[in-house]
């Protein structure tokens, strides 16, 4: 079963509002896209007000961190120094590496962030408002996720440079060797919650969280998270020492806003299904729905800002040795405890 309540409703409103307007025509279909694309603007601003505040506060907290000040000149305390450095990347010339596959190489990121806006579709930022509203929608957001890997490794691979095509080695090596824990600690989720429907999930844990419930889990997913956006200490597809920036060592400025722009969405995207899975979504007394969803996303944004600016990359090995020798034996551990405890 497929429902969206806030396109419902705006495409009732619309198709009444066109129906007034011209009753002898048929509105269907301009009522429904006209829902969608509300939709979609509501989404990219949300978005992009969560890529700009982010990007200032990991900058100043890194800075406190680091004993420097960091963007203090750029508007008040420097809050739009993101968007002065945005439009100096945007407006300079991008030019293609003459060794590089043009089409698939220009085509790896806008393909990525197509991706991850269709997973945002599938995620509910509270009980009305969500694209597409599934009972399986925990199992298609994991699984269009899946598809990331292999894109950003024909990112590397097609753009004709040695660096980018061990970066991009790095990468598919190191997601597809997180997939399989991931796996069983979504299946935790699903024995306790008994749905796969993310809305579902979230309306289980009205009383109490399952970060509490299952800890076990918490940690490993939020481990496993960190990886999957390719975020310190896992962000191995660069390394200065080795890879100088991986596949983005020869990209222009305008195709590096769009990767900086991307890897901001994917800390959103991140920090979004933790949210829904561990923290209650926007459960919480008082304040608007949405209001706790965003205050549960910015603490754990928070949170990997600070462990950005408190780790050191890992190593290939370790990377790999910590993925197959200690999460994955551990996340079948909490499998069957969880099975025990809550399946009757």
């Amino acid at each position: 079963m497929i429902s969206s309540v806030f396109i419902d409703r705006a495409f009732i409103y619309i198709q009444s509002l066109l129906s007034s307007i011209s009753p002898a025509l048929d509105h269907v279909w301009v009522a429904l896209l006209i829902s969608l694309i509300i939709f979609a603007v509501i989404l990219s601003i949300i978005v992009s007000a969560f890529v700009v505040v982010f990007s200032w506060l990991e900058r100043k907290i890194i800075a406190r961190a680091q004993s420097r000040r960091g963007p203090v000149y750029v508007g008040r305390f420097g809050i739009l120094q993101n968007i002065a450095d945005l439009i100096k990347l945007i407006i300079k010339e991008n030019i293609v590496p003459e060794m590089a596959d043009k089409r698939l190489f220009l085509a790896a990121l806008p393909a990525v962030y197509a991706l991850y806006f269709l997973v945002l579709a599938f995620l509910p930022l509270t009980s009305t408002f969500v694209g597409i509203g599934t009972s399986i929608g925990l199992i298609l957001v994991f699984m269009l996720l899946s598809f990331v890997p292999i894109i950003l490794f024909i990112a590397g691979w097609t753009s004709g440079n040695k660096f980018g095509s061990i970066s991009s080695q790095r990468s598919i090596v190191m997601l597809l060797s997180y997939e399989i824990p991931l796996i069983l600690i979504l299946a935790s989720i699903a024995l306790v919650a008994h749905s796969y429907s993310l809305t579902s999930i979230v309306e289980a844990q009205s009383h109490i969280w399952y970060a509490a419930i299952i800890p076990i889990g918490f940690i490993l997913f939020l481990i496993i998270m960190v990886a999957e956006m390719e975020r310190p200490p896992f962000d191995l597809r660069e390394a200065d020492s080795e890879l100088i920036s991986g596949w983005l060592t020869d990209v222009s400025a305008p195709y590096y806003a769009l990767s900086l722009f991307l890897d901001y969405t994917r800390v959103f995207v991140g920090a979004l299904i933790i949210t829904l899975l561990f923290l209650g979504g926007w459960n919480g007394p008082v304040l608007p729905p949405f209001a706790w969803l965003m205050i549960k996303i910015s603490a754990i944004t928070v949170l990997l800002i600070l462990i950005r600016a408190t780790t050191v990359r890992m190593r290939i090995g370790n990377v790999l040795r910590l993925g197959w020798l200690y999460l994955l034996p551990i996340s079948v551990i909490n499998l069957f405890i969880t099975f025990a405890l809550f399946v009757r």
